[in-house]
């Protein structure tokens, strides 16, 4: 199929399974998939400005079919949503700006590829550490199908030293987040945290939930079903931005897009259910080897010269 915005040809069959895929990865684990959505659609022969745009716009529909059936579940903290995207909008335009300076320098295709493979292998190579270190303090604790209530939610992790320090920071001003359990956290904590997602959003596609997900676990103390659904409520504002500014820029292929939320739309159902049957660590654990298929994708392209 001919898609005349970006110029390319590709199946329609390529892009709904693509998609399906990416919408059952963002509603388990609250990401938007661009580690594989961006690399599958520069394989497919987008140059990095369109996959990262069109990216962006896919993830909008995808993510307000997730983050309904989150919200059911009741996995979303609004006001922690609604603070987050700040940031992101923020950061966003930072990251799409970027990408409009290496467009015009001739060398965004090299310049993401090197930078995505590095922020995707960090991103694997922690969350392994981090698993496996948690799993190591759980064999001492009681099994999980002894807690009730609430606790059912709560997930330890390793990093919980380093998540209590951030919480103690005391920089005006303080906000308490009930929904998530957190008393009191600086609000200039969660508009950074959410900045530097808004940033990899704009600069790398998707809505960066690969590094927002993570970062309100580890450093915000969110529990992991609870960032999981906030995330893809987040996503649903800050890549509808996201999508704007790099579409006034030509960058998006909406066309392309569509397609691909026919699969997301099922796929994000079935990923949010899935969500209620596994335990934090264990969804944490399950995500680390997502980014590294989009590492090998994008080797893929630059090694086969792809489009460089």
């Amino acid at each position: 199929m001919f898609f005349p915005i970006s110029g390319a040809h590709i199946s329609p069959i390529y892009l709904a399974i693509v998609g399906f895929l990416i919408g059952i990865m963002g509603g388990f684990f609250g990401v938007g998939g661009s580690f594989i959505a961006g690399p599958a659609l520069r394989l497919a022969g987008l140059d990095w400005n369109f996959a990262v745009g069109t990216d962006l716009a896919h993830i909008v529909g995808k993510s307000v079919v997730a983050a309904k059936r989150h919200r059911a579940l009741g996995n979303i903290d609004l006001r922690l949503g609604l603070i987050m995207a700040i940031g992101t909008i923020g950061g966003a335009e930072v990251g799409a700006q970027l990408i409009q300076m290496l467009k015009r320098a001739g060398n965004v295709n090299t310049v993401v590829s090197i930078v995505s493979i590095a922020v995707y292998l960090g991103i694997s190579s922690f969350m392994i550490w981090e698993s496996w270190k948690t799993f190591q303090m759980q064999k001492n604790k009681a099994p999980r199908a002894n807690l009730k209530g609430p606790e059912r939610k709560r997930d330890e992790s390793a990093f919980k030293p380093a998540t209590r320090a951030i919480q103690r920071m005391k920089i005006w001003p303080m906000v308490s987040l009930p929904v998530s359990g957190v008393k009191s956290i600086s609000l200039w904590v969660i508009i950074i945290v959410s900045f530097v997602g808004g940033v990899f959003s704009g600069f790398l596609g998707g809505g960066a939930g690969y590094i927002r997900m993570p970062s309100m676990v580890y450093l915000l103390g969110i529990p992991t079903h609870l960032a999981v659904g906030t995330d893809l409520f987040e996503i649903i504002i800050s890549a509808s931005y996201g999508t704007f500014s790099h579409a006034i820029k030509g960058n998006v292929d909406i066309l392309i897009a569509l397609v691909m939320n026919t699969g997301a739309a099922i796929g994000a159902q079935i990923g949010a259910i899935c969500t209620q049957y596994f335990t934090g660590p264990k969804i944490r654990l399950a995500f680390v080897p997502l980014p590294l298929i989009g590492v090998v994708i994008v080797i893929y392209t630059l090694w086969s010269g792809h489009k460089l």
